[in-house]
């Protein structure tokens, strides 16, 4: 665990270094139109999403047959020289075509989930989905503080070259980190599936609707995939609006916009790391569900009604209590599937957060776009809307998780009875 915890931790650093400089290059490339490149910034997470889409389920199929770790180090690697094509990228059609290859590179996070499946058991799943959410958040603590400030017209002026030039030098740090995070995985990175608990690989399974198909297998994870479809819903409004929302209507800065998603991933790093397994241990995968995307229904709204920078922090704790759903979510799923198929049903899982992925930012900027173009003071200006869409589907999804885990209830009260 303390093997994937890191790797995964150095995927994540590399990987949120980009997030707060991404959309303001897309403006750079543009034109300099915030407007406009809403809709750009829409179609490059469509893209992306796409491909994890499609990339996700093959990745967690050849891991199923290959084992965990080949997969893990090409795809590092893979992510590494993307950084690379992107950072020298003169256009946005180059630019984007970078993107596509982000998309399937970085799809392995099918395959670290996997793994983390294959060395749990039933007293430590959650625990251990609760530190691969912690490497996740602390990675949004380092990776956007860091490439923020990397990607300021503060740091611009410390090294001597233009706003517009260190735009770029985000993209160059990430793909240093991801290569030497698959130098270092090379020599310390064991390989978790046994080759007797291997399957073979077939383009039934590693298709995504051969994937998804294993989520309508039974009715428990059918109702969970549902809810898990909503929840990315919701998800997706940070990755594809958050750095123009917070430019437009804040006023920040990349290091600005870094710093607060720093934030907002140390108080992530704390509940996924300390407050997951004595949540869960209380009051079962279940309470802790529907409690996490209550919270995320909280922060949401908070966001979008913020009307400063002050008022926009508050939501920031109830979103790190959001962070109980995932650890939760994904302990019920996998006691529910066979060893042999972990790697399809993380595959087929990270279809969905693509499937969701390809709908979401078109659905986000373009709510934002039309809650800012009529302007300060007219009808119809609702610069939150994105974050209200957004918050719509999180309480969606916990009405519906607690419907669709009503036979889990009897399972987490008998511990307690047993106990008392």
């Amino acid at each position: 665990m303390g093997f994937i915890f890191v790797t995964l931790l150095l995927d994540m650093v590399s990987f949120g270094m980009v997030i707060p400089v991404l959309p303001l290059l897309i403006v750079q490339l543009e034109g300099g139109s915030f407007a406009d490149a809403t809709a750009i910034a829409g179609l490059f997470g469509t893209a992306w999403a796409a491909m994890q889409f499609f990339c996700s389920p093959i990745q967690g199929a050849l891991s199923d047959k290959y084992g965990r770790r080949p997969v893990l180090l090409l795809s590092m690697a893979g992510l590494g020289l993307d950084k690379i094509f992107m950072a020298m990228a003169p256009t946005l059609p180059i630019l984007f075509i970078g993107r596509l290859i982000s998309g399937a590179t970085a799809a392995s996070f099918s395959t670290t989930a996997a793994y983390v499946a294959d060395i749990s058991d039933r007293t430590n799943r959650a625990r251990n989905f609760g530190y691969l959410s912690g490497a996740i958040s602390a990675g949004f603590i380092i990776g956007p503080a860091i490439g923020g400030y990397l990607g300021s017209p503060t740091f611009a002026a410390l090294i001597g070259v233009s706003p517009e030039e260190a735009l770029r030098i985000p993209f160059w740090a990430a793909a240093i980190m991801c290569l030497l995070n698959a130098a270092w995985g090379y020599f310390v990175l064991p390989e978790s599936l046994p080759k007797e608990k291997r399957s073979g690989f077939s383009w039934a399974r590693a298709n995504p609707v051969g994937s998804l198909r294993l989520l309508l297998s039974t009715q428990a994870l059918m109702g969970l995939a549902g809810v898990a479809v909503l929840y990315q819903m919701a998800q997706n409004v940070f990755p594809s609006t958050f750095a123009l929302y917070a430019a437009y209507r804040y006023g920040w800065t990349s290091d600005a916009i870094g710093l607060c998603l720093g934030l907002v991933g140390v108080t992530g790093l704390v509940v996924s790391m300390f407050a997951v397994q004595p949540f869960v241990r209380r009051f079962g995968e279940r309470a802790a569900m529907i409690f996490g995307l209550g919270c995320m229904v909280t922060a949401l709204t908070l966001y979008a009604s913020a009307p400063f920078a002050a008022a926009f922090l508050i939501g920031v704790p109830f979103g790190a209590l959001s962070g109980l759903y995932g650890p939760a979510s994904q302990s019920l799923m996998t006691q529910k599937i066979d060893p042999t198929a972990q790697g399809q049903l993380q595959g087929a899982l990270a279809s969905i957060m693509g499937l969701t992925g390809m709908i979401g930012p078109t659905l986000y900027t373009g709510a934002l776009a039309a809650g800012i173009q009529p302007g300060p003071g007219a009808a119809g200006y609702l610069p939150g809307a994105a974050f209200f869409t957004a918050a719509g589907f999180a309480l969606t999804a916990c009405a519906l998780s607690f419907w669709v885990t009503r036979a889990q209830r009897q399972t987490a009260a008998a511990p307690e009875q047993g106990r008392s």
